[in-house]
């Protein structure tokens, strides 16, 4: 975040944070050297018309906001920045171009300025900590307002800095913001992002007034944390009050959904948002093709998708993700030359997305070519990365060459990438790379409780019944204890929750009959399950 640290000539100081204004919004597009030279090519002059609209959008008496649209040009536009200064009557400063910190620039008197009319100021970086000169300003008894407060609670929720914010908060009530609109939802966010939601929804209750952004905070915080229920009941609130949603209330709800799988409310919420004009938004266009793809329709992804009138790279990359859950490789890996003929550059996000449609669908060859048009492209690869092609040749039973890919790997493999070497060790009968895969596994990730598990059942599985031993006594100590798995489905406008062992459906004895059914089908046609790795098959409790 942008601010500014001014140190006046006679000491006094104030932070002025970047403030989220229509000015701000519309000067943005000329401040930086790529907006300017942009502009120049649409034979418009970046600099003359930022200052036009300056002129328009900031009030006469809003010399704070005035300061901040007035840095933000002058970092964009460094040649003209003297014009700029007279015009505005602001005071010209000097930009340093070897600041490695945008976070947080010190504005300095220039002492080689014996001007009085205008003062000069020269700037360098400054990499403290936001709150720990928010403190230094308040204990020197400077006033702040509040945009301050809310800017420096951003900090403290996108950093998960609680404690400072509770401090914060104090500070507000002391002060008497705590009423204030634009205060409340930042606290939402605050304690929303923190995993405080009863202290999130006081806040919400407490507020005098509350506007759009206050409704869609509350929503989005409990939707952050699946409360999928406690979204509708707001949002049914929300429509009963003169607050109307926005685009970014539907992109929380829809993520919800996504979380939840709520194909039949998702789809509720699609109609909602084209009735009242969100549908060309891209960043719900973005939030559909998820939740359609998360949801079990990928057609209905793909037709998001392709009406879409202008997409970003978020777009390209959430319908390959969503190729990629079905195993339709070869549709990802067309979708991804699309991005190259249209002049989308892809990122390790959309060759991630590729290379685990390959995973999937058992494309391996098409999956290691991937691999190398990523280095093509000159992407790093990151672990996932590795991850995705260990998977995949793992899944093909050459577990030989999956260990070795691990040995040329140029980073450390982590727990994720020994796991599913173990899973596919266990799927194709490989007792002695799974044990050296389980064993590393267990050095990194010491408190999964099912590694051990599957150490021992590999062990069993060889008759080291002593190795079997000590595992589980090594569980025991530790306190580990293996969790239930969880499934769910929607059938109509119902969510059915299933718990590993858990007979209290009341429709489990069909369930067994028909999964009994499935099983004896599978059976006669040659899939039969290897029990050798599983000790529950041998009748020994885990």
């Amino acid at each position: 975040m942008y601010s500014l640290f001014l140190h006046a000539f006679n000491r006094h100081s104030i932070i002025i944070f970047k403030p989220y204004s229509a000015a701000c919004r519309v000067i943005s597009q000329f401040s930086t050297y790529t907006s300017f030279k942009r502009s120049q090519k649409i034979e418009h002059k970046g600099l003359d018309k930022a200052l036009k609209i300056l002129d328009l959008v900031i009030p006469k008496t809003s010399k704070d906001e005035g300061d901040a649209c007035h840095h933000r040009l002058i970092q964009g536009c460094m040649q003209d920045i003297l014009e700029v200064g007279q015009r505005n009557c602001f005071t010209p400063v000097k930009i340093s171009k070897h600041s490695k910190s945008t976070d947080l620039i010190q504005i300095v008197p220039d002492k080689s300025c014996s001007s009085n009319e205008s003062a000069c100021w020269r700037t360098i970086s400054s990499k403290e900590d936001p709150f720990l000169l928010f403190l230094e300003l308040h204990k020197r008894g400077n006033s702040m307002d509040v945009s301050i407060f809310s800017s420096i609670m951003s900090i403290c929720a996108s950093t998960g800095a609680l404690d400072r914010g509770v401090q914060l908060h104090a500070l507000l009530v002391k002060r008497g913001y705590d009423m204030s609109i634009r205060i409340g939802s930042s606290l939402i966010s605050l304690y929303s992002k923190c995993r405080q939601l009863a202290n999130a929804f006081q806040v919400f209750q407490m507020m005098p007034v509350r506007n759009t952004v206050s409704w869609t905070a509350i929503i989005a915080g409990y939707a952050q944390h699946w409360q999928i229920e406690t979204c509708l009941y707001l949002f049914v609130l929300m429509r009963q009050s003169t607050s109307k949603p926005n685009d970014v209330t539907f992109a929380s709800l829809l993520s919800a959904c996504t979380s939840g799988g709520y194909l039949g409310l998702g789809r509720s919420l699609h109609c909602l948002e084209i009735r009242m004009g969100f549908d060309l938004y891209v960043h719900v266009s973005n939030a559909l093709i998820s939740m359609y793809s998360k949801c079990g329709s990928i057609d209905e992804a793909d037709y998001v998708f392709q009406t879409m009138p202008c997409r970003d790279l978020i777009s390209w990359n959430s319908m390959i993700s969503g190729y990629s859950q079905y195993g339709l490789g070869e549709l990802a890996l067309d979708l991804l030359k699309k991005m190259d003929k249209e002049n989308i550059v892809p990122d390790a996000i959309s060759f991630l997305g590729v290379l685990s449609s390959c995973r999937h669908a058992g494309l391996v060859e098409l999956g290691c070519h991937c691999f190398d048009l990523m280095l093509e492209h000159g992407i790093k690869p990151e672990l996932d990365h590795y991850s995705c092609i260990i998977d995949l040749l793992g899944r093909a039973g050459r577990l030989e060459e999956a260990l070795d890919f691990i040995k040329r790997m140029p980073i450390s493999p982590n727990a994720v990438i020994w796991g599913s070497l173990l899973s596919s060790c266990r799927v194709h009968g490989n007792v002695w790379i799974g044990i050296h895969a389980a064993e590393s596994q267990i050095l990194l990730e010491p408190g999964c409780a099912a590694t051990y598990v599957q150490l021992a059942n590999l062990y069993a599985s060889v008759g080291y019944w002593n190795h079997v031993a000590k595992v589980r006594k090594l569980m025991k100590e530790r306190g580990l204890k293996t969790s239930p798995g969880y499934s769910w489905i929607e059938i109509g406008n119902n969510i059915y929750r299933f718990k590993a062992e858990d007979r209290s459906n009341s429709q489990i004895n069909d369930i067994l009959t028909i999964l009994d059914s499935l099983a004896c089908e599978m059976e006669y046609l040659g899939c039969t399950p290897i029990v050798d790795f599983d000790l529950s098959y041998k009748g020994i409790s885990p």
